[in-house]
């Protein structure tokens, strides 16, 4: 299915290394078989909007290297956005900003939430494509996403430094790493960085067992200890009311009584949103030992993204290009090993790749003496 083709782009969800070079990935290539790549400004937000920008040579060049996206980002879903103060539904206006612009196809760069909008989108009618992208790494079907090399060399640096001062003070230092849902990144910076205990949101643990992890490491002749978080970590009481509110999200049979459980779930959240600093305060009560909390927060998802992203959103953007000249629409350009392959829509939106209990990474953490809090 050779010939011209006129492509639309944007980046959605959190911003993350590697987009600009996924972007510059479909636009070299494409431009390359001389078809036009039209970029359209923060995400759903700027598609419902019609605000685009041409993507020409001049436009790509340079972006290899820097970090978030040359295009802006947005949260929001397409067929629930708040437009003047009113929620609607946008699809209809999508598809008539997509055929004004006279596209033959879209690619969403996302997660997990960008995958729900390009499957509604596509149901609709029209020609999409996703690339896989978050630093949390928990994107079903592929094997990994860019952004998450990078984030996990932040991550790993920044245990890496907090250790001297662990070590310097004899205190406990706790270190807060993104990963709501998933334990990915946590769990490889974690290990990377030398961190005597892991904690992740697939494994709840009990403050007795990270406790006596530390005791333990006391009673070696080490005064010190860094605990790597995740931000989505329980301890067992905590996994259980937040598990008895997922429930009732999925029980609720009508849309009062799901609202309802959401705002239930929600205050659960608010209420668990603070648990690395209660951690913190039980461990000294525990040991005996100061601890500390650090936050790495945003700091994760910006700057300049690793050869690895860079690699990897140029070759699954490239990979694109080959799809639409395919013709092949409704799928994600998965990462599989050295390769790529296409992921239907049908099955990844909607779901989250969770570390398994019996990955390789958890079982080398267990050997090498790394706690995980269970």
């Amino acid at each position: 299915m050779s010939g011209k083709r006129r492509i639309g782009i944007l980046t959605a969800g959190g911003d993350s290394p590697g987009l600009n070079a996924a972007i510059r990935g479909v636009g070299k290539t494409a431009i390359g078989r001389g078809w036009e790549l039209i970029g359209f400004r923060d995400g759903i937000t700027g598609l419902a909007a019609d605000r685009h920008v041409q993507l020409d040579g001049r436009a790509l060049s340079g972006i290899l290297t820097i970090g978030g996206t040359i295009l802006g980002t947005s949260r929001d879903k397409v067929h629930r956005m708040e437009v003047d103060g009113e929620v609607r539904d946008m699809i209809p206006t999508v598809i008539e900003n997509f055929e004004k612009n006279r596209l033959d196809g879209l690619i969403l760069i996302g997660g997990g939430g960008t995958a729900k909008n390009a499957k509604r989108l596509h149901d609709a009618g029209l020609n999409v494509l996703t690339l896989p992208k978050t630093i949390d790494n928990d994107i079903h079907g592929t094997d990994t996403s860019f952004g998450f090399a990078t984030a996990t060399e932040i991550a790993t640096e920044a245990i890496d430094r907090l250790h001297s001062t662990a070590h310097s003070h004899h205190r406990i230092i706790l270190t807060e790493v993104m990963g709501h849902r998933a334990g990915w990144l946590t769990l490889g910076a974690g290990i990377a960085g030398g961190a005597d205990v892991i904690l992740i949101p697939e494994i709840p643990y009990t403050v007795e067992r990270v406790a006596e992890a530390i005791r333990e490491r006391m009673a070696r002749g080490s005064s010190f200890s860094v605990v790597a978080v995740a931000e989505g970590a329980r301890d067992t009481t905590d996994t259980a009311d937040y598990e008895a509110a997922q429930l009732l999200v999925k029980a609720a049979k009508t849309p009062e009584a799901k609202g309802a459980a959401k705002t239930h779930l929600a205050h659960v959240e608010d209420m668990q949103r603070e648990h690395t600093f209660t951690l913190a305060r039980e461990l000294e009560a525990a040991t005996g030992l100061e601890a500390r909390v650090t936050i790495l927060g945003y700091v994760q998802r910006g700057g300049t993204p690793c050869a690895a992203d860079r690699l990897l959103g140029t070759r699954i953007g490239a990979a694109a290009v080959e799809l639409i000249d395919a013709g092949e629409w409704g799928h994600m350009v998965a990462a599989r090993g050295d390769a790529t392959e296409p992921v239907p829509l049908k099955d990844v939106a909607g779901k989250v790749k969770l570390v398994p209990l019996d990955h390789e990474w958890i079982a080398a953490a267990r050997k090498v003496g790394t706690s995980l809090g269970d």
